[in-house]
């Protein structure tokens, strides 16, 4: 019975701190700001809730992290089923809870600086376009510069890729030597390839060096976005009408700018007009105070979580507030509870075909043994392109086999990246094609490519064994344009082989 009471003390204990160190004082200070007064107006946000929140944020913050930390912290061992089955349900709204609270103290700190209360700053806001896989999203086919002072936001400056990349004749920096070794110098040398590399640390340097390079203009730092994220702040404010007349809506943004373009615009230059010309009209509808506040914080929150938003900063102290969040756009790194795998998708066709492949990730437990424990995940890729696609799509979503890949067709180069201190047991495919091996910043990397013809699949299996403790186990995959596809998913290692979760 020891066991079992101690975890009930614990978990009222931790509910205890979660509600008077952090709700209820929340609450307190809330009470006089209102939802409204977070949603921008006329072009500006008023920075004063976060002022006013931030130092109760902050306690709240520290108090919701020991909670859940307790918690965490209880051996499951000797833990009976149902109240094994508690602790397991506290843990996770522990964790969530604490979580939510830290990101609410970090934005306390961080949004009055970045929009400008202590002075103009300029960001350079990247727009990823999914059609067209990197690590991260995909390339990035549209930069606008926007600046923000006290509170106001400005739209500045538009710019496509091709016009940022035109005339680079050396890669912007000099690139680690694994770094190059799975991506070549293309990052660092054309401005769609930017989010290649998994690690937007790296990459919003590059994209500040690289603007610069080519503008002469210095940002404060870089975000970056996607159309799936344009949808998502479509449902706050309702439908945007288009400078060609055209009214985008929640339901059709992803569809519009990632596919119906390349039907109605064959020239490139105004694919990227109209590209740049929604985005701009999604954020004008944002900063004029269009539709709740309720419904923008959730596409916010939605958007971030699948990491769909990414910032960096070239602020010392704001990177310091940004690292450890989804915002940071990290590799994920293995703890002695988590082993967690890096699913990162790059397309090799040339071409907008990734708007067509399905990748589905599962993981599974082997044998959970204190001193042998095994890891699989599974990836399977599928075109889901029609069988007449070499002559139903435009030439410029197939690629017309320039790189190739014969038209219809679609190449996909996957980066796995394996837990630390994993070890590979095996690695195999559908296909028959095996991985090439290299390493990223101490992280073994296995590369595969897959050519995958009209409702053709290949299928990468790779295992892993370790003799740690971890017992979770994650999967960052990266994000597509079918919102309805998970960008991550976690298993529990628990004495049934091969159940899984997430």
């Amino acid at each position: 019975m020891g066991p079992q009471l101690s975890a009930f003390r614990t978990i009222a204990a931790s509910s205890d701190q979660l509600l008077t160190g952090a709700l209820l004082p929340l609450a307190a200070v809330a009470q006089d700001i209102s939802l409204d007064d977070l949603r921008p107006s006329g072009g500006r946000f008023d920075t004063a809730p976060f002022v006013e929140l931030e130092p109760t944020a902050q306690r709240a913050a520290d108090a919701s992290g020991r909670a859940a930390s307790a918690i965490q912290g209880l051996d499951r061992t000797p833990l009976i089923g149902s109240v094994g089955s508690a602790v397991d349900r506290a843990d996770a709204l522990f964790t969530r809870s604490s979580a939510a609270i830290d990101a609410l103290a970090r934005a306390t700190k961080l949004f009055p600086a970045m929009l400008g209360d202590d002075g103009p700053r300029s960001y350079l806001v990247l727009v990823q376009n999914n059609a067209e896989w990197r690590s991260l999203g995909g390339i990035t086919g549209t930069a606008i510069l926007m600046r923000t002072d006290g509170g106001v936001i400005s739209l500045i400056d538009t710019r496509s890729a091709t016009e940022l990349s035109r005339g680079i004749r050396a890669p912007a920096a000099q690139l680690p030597d694994d770094v190059r070794e799975i991506y070549g110098s293309r990052p660092a040398r054309f401005f769609h390839n930017l989010t290649e590399i998994p690690d937007f640390s790296v990459d919003g340097p590059l994209a500040k060096e690289m603007y610069r390079e080519q503008t002469g203009v210095d940002v404060d730092g870089v975000v970056a976005i996607d159309p799936v994220t344009l949808s998502y702040l479509l449902q706050a404010t309702g439908p945007v009408a288009l400078p060609d007349g055209e009214s985008l809506t929640s339901a059709s943004a992803v569809s519009v700018l990632l596919n119906d373009v390349y039907q109605r615009y064959p020239e490139p230059a105004a694919q990227d007009a109209f590209f740049a010309g929604a985005t701009g009209a999604v954020f004008s509808a944002l900063l004029d105070g269009r539709g709740s506040a309720t419904g923008l914080v959730t596409a916010l929150a939605r958007a971030t979580e699948e990491r769909r938003i990414l910032l960096w900063s070239a602020d010392p102290m704001q990177r310091a507030l940004i690292d450890g969040t989804t915002l940071a756009g990290a590799i994920p790194t293995t703890d002695s509870d988590t082993a967690r795998f890096g699913v990162y998708l790059n397309d090799g066709t040339g071409s907008k075909m990734s708007f067509y492949v399905r990748p589905i990730v599962t993981l599974t437990w082997g044998p959970c043994s204190a001193q042998d424990r095994q890891l699989t995940v599974t990836m399977t890729l599928t075109n889901t392109a029609p069988t007449d696609a070499a002559t139903s799509l435009p030439k410029y979503v197939t690629g017309n086999g320039a790189f190739g890949t014969a038209p219809g067709a679609a190449t996909v180069v996957s980066n796995i990246f394996l837990p630390e201190g994993w070890r590979l047991a095996s690695a195999t495919t559908t296909s028959g094609t095996g991985p090439t091996e290299g390493s990223f910043d101490g992280r073994d990397v296995l590369t595969f490519g897959s050519t995958l013809g009209p409702q053709a699949t290949d299928t990468v299996v790779i295992t892993v064994e370790s003799d740690s403790g971890a017992s979770e186990a994650e999967a960052l995959i990266t994000p597509t344009a079918d919102a309805s596809l998970p960008t991550a998913v976690q298993a529990r290692c628990i004495s049934s082989p091969s159940a899984t979760l997430g």
